[in-house]
């Protein structure tokens, strides 16, 4: 892709064609979260007042799992702005449906909407991008990974899956913390210690056995479930010295019926252009998008995008490249070459800027 926009070029010409109602805040969201906090209640009290049959019990794990997950997705609407606009309010509401994630609002404030967004796919102020084959250079344990076969290598990504969120979350706050101003501290603090206070209290209230189907083996799943759909977002995008959602973002396609449990959270191209509509006016923005610029959008099914993720690396090179730091081999991106049903590889150290670059000298 040639010519980056940014994410207002983009939407000051969709804005146009689309009505005013969809920028106003949609509080009838909030019955779907309503309903999933009643599940996970109900499954609590099962699950903790009788002695359960095994495969009954991880029925239940998974049926909170999913709720977790999607009051995750939900969570993640409130705190746009998307469900009500008091920041009080929206704070609070946020705070409850991020609880199953133990993420509090003004960490994920802080470390979504205003570095994520604001500086999606770029390589050095994204948090959530990932490194460049110059960094790996650097990253002595990074680079003993991808000594790795591919395959093992894939299979133990999509496993650490389970525990991906959970993890960035805790590796962001420790970052977050380090620069928060004092005086927003302790609440920062508090919003980060509650909600694992009353995990490990619900564990001393239940037992550890009941507590693993109740919450442990939940968590993995909404782990798993969040984590499928955000490494699709941009993973396989290239990293972009313009923030251009059509260019480092990934709309997925599943099921309308999933899209309905999970608050429209695949439509993500048009997140990244539209961050304070409520998702559900997110297909008619796809609608204008595929009108106005139908070469450079992508989108593909869900399952095909994991597809294109085992198959590919997750170190950069050049921006637009996915390489192989030992194997010599190099995978496009989305827009760079990247054909999900024809994954090729080609050699990248023949390129004549890699052999005048500090890169090659991984070994």
């Amino acid at each position: 892709m040639s010519e980056f926009h940014s994410f207002g070029w983009y939407a000051s010409r969709i804005k146009k064609k689309l009505p005013k109602e969809v920028f106003n805040p949609v509080p009838a969201r909030l019955l779907g979260g309503l309903a999933y906090l009643t599940v996970v209640v109900a499954s609590f009290i099962v699950i903790g007042l009788f002695d359960l049959h095994p495969i009954l019990s991880v029925f239940l794990s998974l049926i909170i799992g999913a709720s977790f997950a999607a009051m995750g997705f939900l969570g993640h609407e409130i705190l746009h702005g998307t469900v009500v606009r008091k920041k009080w309010l929206k704070n609070l509401l946020g705070a409850i449906a991020f609880w199953p994630l133990s993420t509090g609002p003004a960490l994920w404030t802080k470390w979504h909407n205003l570095t994520h967004h604001v500086h999606t796919q770029h390589d050095e102020k994204d948090p959530d991008a990932w490194p460049t084959l110059e960094k790996v250079s650097r990253m002595k344990g990074i680079r003993n990974v991808y000594r790795l076969p591919q395959s093992i290598r894939a299979f133990f990504s999509f496993a650490s899956l389970s525990i991906q969120f959970t993890a960035h979350s805790l590796k962001m706050f420790g970052i977050y913390i380090k620069d928060c101003k004092k005086k927003k501290l302790p609440e920062v603090c508090l919003q980060a210690i509650l909600p694992w206070a009353s995990w490990i209290g619900l564990m001393f209230l239940m037992g550890f056995e009941k507590w693993v189907f109740a919450f442990l083996l939940p968590l993995f799943i909404a782990n798993f479930i969040v984590m499928a759909y955000i490494s699709t977002n941009h993973r396989l995008n290239p990293l972009v010295p313009v923030n251009d959602p059509l260019a480092n973002s990934l709309t997925v396609t599943v099921p309308r019926w999933v899209d309905v449990l999970h608050f429209n959270f695949s439509y993500h191209t048009e997140h990244h252009l539209f961050p304070g509509m409520s998702s559900k006016y997110y297909p008619l923005v796809k609608e204008h998008i595929k009108n106005m610029w139908p070469e450079k959008y992508h989108e593909m099914p869900m399952g095909k995008a994991l597809k294109a993720l085992w198959k590919t690396p997750r170190v950069y090179f050049e921006n637009n490249e996915l390489v192989e730091p030992f194997a010599d081999k190099s995978f496009g991106s989305l827009g760079n070459g990247l054909d999900p049903d024809n994954i090729q590889s080609q050699s990248y150290k023949k390129n004549s800027s890699y052999k005048n670059s500090s890169y090659k000298k991984i070994t």
